[in-house]
C-alpha cells in the first residue's frame, strides 16, 4: 500500500472513531428532547378546542380527541409516540392533514437557501473585515470601526429587520418588505441582510482576535526577519490560522441559522421552518412541532459533527 493510501485509511479511520460516539449522543439526545416536547407539549393546551373553533359542544370536542387518540392515557399515547418514531412517523397535522414530517420537509429548502445566503455573505464581509481589524488595532479608524461592530453584535436582530423595511421597503421603495420568490432576488435582499448583520459582526471580532494575536507570534517574527513584507505576514500567515479557530463559530452560527431564525422568516413572511413552527406552536399543531424539532435536533447535530470532522482534518494534533 503507498504512504498515500495509508494515510487515507488512517484518516478514515479516525473519523469513524470521532463519529461513534456523535452517534451515541444523537440517539440520547432525539430520546431526551422528544420526552420533554411530548410532555411540555400536552401542558400548553387542549388542540380540540383549536381545531373544534369557538361555541364548540362538548360532544364535538370529545369526537375530536377520540379521532386524533387524545382521549386515551397519557402514558398509553407517550409509548405509542416514540414507537413512531422509532419507525419516522410523526403522524399528521392536525390543521392540514398532511404529513408532519412532509410539511416540515418542504419549508426546509427556502430555510437552507436562506441559511446559505447569509452564512455565505457574513464570511465575505468578516474575512477581510477581520484581517484589517486585527492587523493594526491601535490605530484611531480601526478603533471606531470596531466599535461599530461591537454595537452591531448587540443590537436585536429584530430590530435591525425592522429597520431595514423601513428604510429600504417603506421610504425608499427599493425592496419589498415581505415575501418570497424563488425568481425574483430583491425578496432575498431584506431577509438575507438582516441575518447577516446579526452573524457577521461577531465573526469579525473573531477574526480580528485571532489575526491580533497570530501577528504576535514566533513565526510571524521569523517570517519579517527574513525579509516577508506586511501583506504576506497577514494574508499567508496570520489569517489562515486565524480562520481554523474562526471556522468552529462558523459551524456554529450556520446550526443556528437552521434552526433559530423563526423571528426573520416570520417578520418578512419567509415560508421557511422557523415561521411553520411559530404557527405550529400558537395552533397547537403537536405532530408538526414533534416533526419539526426533530429535524432540527438531526440537523444542529450533523453541522456540529462536520464542523468537528473538519478540525480534525484541519488540525493533525487532534487526531491524535
Amino acid at each position: 500500500m503507498t504512504a498515500g493510501g495509508r494515510s487515507g485509511g488512517m484518516r478514515g479511520m479516525v473519523l469513524l472513531r470521532a463519529t461513534i460516539p456523535h452517534l451515541r449522543k444523537l440517539a440520547v439526545l432525539l430520546l431526551v428532547i422528544s420526552t420533554l416536547l411530548f410532555f411540555l407539549l400536552r401542558q400548553a393546551g387542549d388542540p380540540a378546542y383549536v381545531l373544534a373553533g369557538a361555541g364548540a359542544t362538548p360532544e364535538q370536542l370529545a369526537a375530536i380527541r377520540e379521532a386524533y387518540g387524545l382521549d386515551r392515557p397519557l402514558f398509553v399515547q407517550y409509548l405509542s409516540y416514540i414507537w413512531n418514531i422509532l419507525h419516522f412517523d410523526f403522524g399528521r397535522s392536525l390543521l392540514t392533514h398532511d404529513s408532519a414530517l412532509g410539511t416540515v420537509l418542504a419549508r426546509f429548502p427556502q430555510t437552507l437557501q436562506l441559511a446559505v445566503s447569509a452564512m455565505a455573505f457574513s464570511i465575505l464581509i468578516a474575512i477581510p473585515l477581520g484581517a484589517w481589524l486585527g492587523a493594526r488595532p491601535e490605530r484611531a479608524e480601526r478603533r471606531f470601526v470596531s466599535a461599530i461592530v461591537f454595537v452591531l453584535q448587540g443590537a436585536p436582530g429584530f430590530v435591525l429587520a425592522l429597520l431595514f423595511i423601513q428604510l429600504f421597503a417603506v421610504q425608499l421603495m427599493w425592496l419589498p418588505s415581505v415575501g418570497y420568490s424563488a425568481t425574483d432576488w430583491r425578496t432575498w435582499v431584506l431577509p438575507t441582510l438582516s441575518l447577516t448583520t446579526f452573524t457577521a459582526p461577531s465573526l469579525t471580532r473573531m477574526i480580528a482576535a485571532n489575526v491580533g494575536e497570530a501577528m504576535r507570534e514566533d513565526y510571524i517574527r521569523t517570517a519579517r526577519a527574513y525579509g516577508a513584507g506586511f501583506t504576506t505576514l497577514l494574508w499567508r500567515h496570520a489569517l489562515p490560522n486565524a480562520l481554523l479557530g474562526a471556522s468552529a463559530l462558523i459551524g456554529v452560527q450556520f446550526a443556528h441559522l437552521l434552526s433559530g431564525s423563526a423571528v426573520i422568516e416570520t417578520i418578512y413572511s419567509w415560508p421557511g421552518m422557523g415561521w411553520l413552527l411559530l404557527e405550529s406552536v400558537q395552533t397547537l399543531d403537536f405532530p408538526v412541532v414533534q416533526a419539526e424539532v426533530f429535524v432540527i435536533a438531526i440537523l444542529v447535530f450533523l453541522v456540529n459533527l462536520l464542523t468537528d470532522l473538519g478540525f480534525r482534518l484541519l488540525d493533525p494534533r487532534l487526531r491524535v
